[in-house]
């Protein structure tokens, strides 16, 4: 897939962690989990994420300078109730790192609840995020998807979001214009090995297992901090 770059992308920054390890999570193995979800739309992570330049390479994508010193690969399903969770805490900390030029980010965006839960809202979700980058409003798409839990219409969640329905982005959500990009995405969440999600690896090496730190920022910016970022 040939690189495609866009400037002034604000990523909504939700992460994946590994069920099998942390106290909490989705998990490839459940059918279902709950937890509290974000509830402003525009939330600090896409105000904080806002300006970043994003570069989607295969299956993932890549937001902030891509020459920071350090990279944190995050695992997610738009379903999952404790991705929203991970928005409103340790998100916030990894998006700072980001915009300070500190870290870049590499999303994988799975859609594994969609076969454990049933439906197809978590593929469809991935679709419109691939959509919403292309529109550049990621982060404000991504805010209000959680909010609304994961599982709404993306067209429905796109209205929140200022300037982004178009043509083009009402185009590609309706006829699936990404479907090839989100069974890639997928395919990278299972081969990775996480197992669940919210999932942060910093340099190759997992952080935020076990505890809370994953949806505290202050916690997870001590994380960062103790794994050199």
């Amino acid at each position: 897939m040939p690189v495609r770059r866009t400037v002034r992308v604000a990523v909504a920054l939700v992460a994946a962690g590994a069920v099998a390890l942390a106290g909490a999570g989705c998990s490839s193995s459940v059918t279902s989990a709950s937890a509290a979800v974000a509830e402003d739309a525009d939330g600090p992570t896409a105000v904080v994420g806002a300006g970043l330049t994003t570069v989607v390479e295969g299956a993932k994508i890549i937001v902030g300078d891509p020459k920071a010193p350090h990279t944190a690969t995050v695992y997610l399903d738009p379903r999952c109730s404790y991705c929203a969770k991970f928005e409103e805490g340790g998100a916030v900390a990894l998006a700072q790192a980001a915009a300070e030029g500190k870290v870049r980010i590499e999303y994988v965006v799975a859609s594994f609840l969609d076969a454990r839960s049933g439906g197809t809202a978590s593929a469809r979700a991935a679709n419109a995020m691939r959509a919403a980058a292309e529109a550049g409003k990621f982060a404000e798409f991504q805010a209000a998807l959680f909010a609304g839990g994961g599982a709404e219409d993306p067209l429905k969640v796109a209205d929140r979001v200022e300037g982004l329905r178009s043509a083009e982005f009402d185009r590609a959500v309706r006829e699936d214009t990404y479907h090839g990009w989100v069974a890639s995405a997928e395919k990278a969440f299972e081969d990775s090995g996480v197992g669940g999600t919210p999932s942060v690896l910093v340099d190759g090496r997992q952080v935020g297992v076990g505890g809370d730190a994953l949806y505290d920022q202050d916690a997870f910016a001590r994380v960062l901090r103790d794994a050199g970022v």
